[in-house]
């Protein structure tokens, strides 16, 4: 089972505050373990306009509106001091590591200073952190029901926004999420 490009849906079985609730990416899943995004999450009062400002990224005045609609989410407890782009392919960033045909990821800060200017990717979605697992951890998580699994796609990705991605999600396995029972067992 390879996981890579899908989306994990946590169950209300996850009670762990850095988890509930969380919709999470997955960029790569191997025999040694796996790591991804968390993907709905929000870090309260931080958008790319401001992470920008922070970092002295200067940026032209009519991306500043497009920016200040661009969250910064909160992708994990690991490494949570370093920066995370999933982002739609552009020439150019040879520092970003193709996942799909729609997506690619990457640490690199070249990816921000392209908002100076008109060359950088249409789509974004920008994490500080990320969440990781060991060698069968991961496997053992989904085998005691810990999380749902979904293929991510597109719109879910980048057109959706953050609040509504967890219940998108579920919508593609073809219930509601706020139904869903906190008993859980094997069929």
């Amino acid at each position: 089972m390879n996981l890579q490009h899908h989306l994990l849906i946590a169950t209300p079985t996850i009670t762990d505050p850095l988890f509930k609730q969380s919709v999470i990416y997955i960029c790569e899943h191997n025999n040694k373990g796996a790591m991804g995004l968390v993907i709905n999450k929000p870090i309260e009062e931080l958008n790319l306009n401001i992470l920008l400002d922070r970092l002295d990224i200067g940026i032209s005045f009519s991306t500043r509106d497009y920016l200040a609609n661009t969250p910064i989410l909160n992708g994990g407890p690991l490494s949570d001091e370093r920066g995370f782009v999933l982002h739609t392919p552009c020439d150019d960033y040879s520092s970003s590591i193709k996942i799909t045909d729609d997506v690619m990821v990457t640490t690199s800060k070249d990816i921000l200073t392209s908002f100076s200017h008109a060359q950088h990717p249409n789509n974004l979605l920008i994490t500080l952190g990320y969440a990781g697992w060991n060698k069968n951890q991961l496997e053992q998580e989904i085998y005691n029901n810990a999380w749902l699994i979904v293929e991510a796609d597109y719109e879910i990705l980048y057109k959706t926004p953050p609040h509504l991605r967890r219940q998108k999600a579920a919508q593609k396995l073809g219930f509601d999420i706020n139904t869903m029972s906190y008993q859980i067992g094997h069929a």
